[in-house]
């Protein structure tokens, strides 16, 4: 009787459970992660001791951020759902090289930012919280102050000194001086070891998880063959992003080609910030050849900004828009679009700036709770919905700023539907796009839309977002019902039986 009443009761607490739960995650993927974007010296300073030279009033010198910084943020951003982060290159520097891309040692962490040791445990404190780190991996030229450029025996390290006068040559961005800076040649075979060495001795030295790798397209393609084949050998699941220079057009076919995972994609960026910068804008450039070619190119890293480019904030701002429902909007698309969002240091307070090194301000930590509580929502649906991260996209509806598509994984649905224009918005989807006699569940507001009539009904008003997972219709259903009355039938024989022999007892 005991056995028969657990197995009912348990029946009716399967019955009581949500009729679609999530799809597990096995293995966590790259396309998985979302990444928090870091200018180390703009971030926070930890550490006073390491100021040398600083100078938090001048955006042209050191300001101060460092290794320690990070490290006391990190349950910071681990609330807001990060499981990933970015830092620029963390190599000693010559003066003034706040930015990381003015090395002077490649093997060397720089004194303004803390000692290999403060480093290693920045990442052991990061993989504590799994959270992964990417780092800067430079490759392209050294500072002006580098050993070597005065080295006699080292002269055939650096092509020579020449401005680059055709920026779609791709000869002379490979053997051109940028910003002044001496090129290095990477089809010397010294320097193709020693570059490759030092990506490999950092791993080992640190664990860090992957390397976003800057001017990606002023090196010969042929280097990333062999760049990629030996350090990903250090680490299982290592990424390699390349970072373009600034609307440089290139065939990401061919980065991928050479084992490069991920590349940024600055016209994809262009085409973001003018639809989301205003209101009522098309989905459609965005949309174009986008999905068709990451099925050829890979995984691609996503962003509104960097630390290249003008704060995203600004597009707003010029375009007298409100930031706040400008950014939700944006992120939502951001995140719940095949690839890796990348999101850059004070998005959260919408932090503003101009051209270089106004877009490198110093972090603020002042609340914007409305924003932060929004993008923690946001993570939190990307890692736990695989669909979100993993699944096929099908755009349902895109018109004049309001934009519905499903992502789909191992039969996980979902829904996600941005409203950027000026008026709410009726969308109605029909079971030819989505299956019929279910229900969509909103996670981001808790709307709920019943099919009826084989059709499926979205209101959204303006200015906001929703994520819908397709689940069975909820309510009462009639098997757990039947579970109730059965379960409460037993569990009356059973006190009867109990109650009688109880009596029994007392009378022997």
């Amino acid at each position: 009787m005991k056995k028969i009443t657990l197995f009912l009761i348990t029946l009716l607490f399967i019955s009581a459970l949500p009729a679609q739960a999530a799809v597990e995650k096995k293995d966590r993927l790259w396309q998985d992660e979302t990444v928090y974007s870091i200018m180390i010296d703009r971030f926070n300073n930890g550490d006073r001791n390491n100021d040398i030279d600083a100078n938090a009033k001048d955006p042209n010198v050191y300001n101060g951020g460092d290794f320690q910084g990070i490290i006391d943020k990190l349950d910071y951003i681990q609330d807001m759902g990060f499981t990933a982060i970015r830092l620029t290159p963390i190599f000693d520097n010559t003066k003034n090289g706040y930015h990381g891309y003015w090395v002077n040692d490649f093997y060397k962490t720089d004194e303004h930012f803390g000692s290999m040791k403060t480093f290693q445990k920045l990442v052991k404190e990061a993989h504590k919280r799994k959270i992964k780190v990417l780092m800067d991996f430079v490759t392209n030229n050294t500072a002006l102050t580098h050993p070597w450029v005065k080295d006699s025996s080292k002269q055939d390290w650096f092509h020579q000194q020449q401005e680059i006068s055709d920026w779609n040559n791709q000869q002379e961005l490979e053997n051109g001086w940028v910003d002044g800076l001496p090129d290095l040649n990477q089809d010397n075979p010294e320097v193709k070891k020693y570059l490759i060495d030092a990506a490999k001795w950092w791993i080992k030295k640190t664990g860090v998880d992957g390397y976003s790798l800057p001017q990606i397209n002023h090196v010969p393609v042929s280097f990333w063959t062999d760049f990629s084949n030996e350090v990903k050998k250090e680490k299982k699941g290592f990424l390699l992003i390349g970072i373009p220079a600034e609307n440089a057009v290139l065939d990401v076919n061919k980065y991928h080609g050479a084992g490069i995972d991920s590349v940024f994609d600055y016209s994809q960026n262009e085409k973001l910030r003018k639809a989301f910068a205003t209101t009522n804008q098309s989905f459609s450039p965005i949309n174009s050849d986008f999905y068709s070619s990451q099925k050829k190119a890979g995984l691609m890293a996503n962003f509104l900004d960097n630390e290249y480019t003008t704060r995203f904030t600004n597009d707003i701002v010029d375009k007298r828009q409100f930031p706040g429902s400008r950014w939700k909007t944006a992120l939502t698309y951001l995140y719940t679009t095949p690839g890796i969002p990348i999101f850059y240091y004070g998005t959260e307070i919408a932090l503003v700036g101009g051209d270089i090194p106004d877009n490198r301000r110093q972090m603020n930590f002042r609340t914007e709770k409305e924003l932060i509580d929004y993008i923690t929502k946001l993570t939190e649906q990307r890692n736990q919905l695989a669909s979100l991260t993993r699944g096929t996209m099908e755009v349902l509806y895109d018109k004049d700023g309001m934009i519905v598509y499903k992502r789909v994984y191992k039969g996980e649905t979902s829904v996600v539907a941005i409203n950027n224009s000026t008026e709410s918005q009726k969308v109605v989807l029909t079971d030819k796009q989505l299956a019929d006699n279910k229900e969509l569940r909103g996670l981001l507001a808790g709307d709920i839309v019943r099919s009826r009539d084989h059709q499926y009904i979205l209101i959204v008003d303006r200015d906001n977002s929703e994520i819908y997972v397709l689940t069975e219709k909820s309510g009462i259903k009639i098997s757990l019902i039947v579970s109730l009355i059965i379960v409460y039938i037993l569990v009356g024989i059973f006190l009867y039986f109990l109650i009688k022999r109880r009596k029994t007892n007392k009378i022997e």
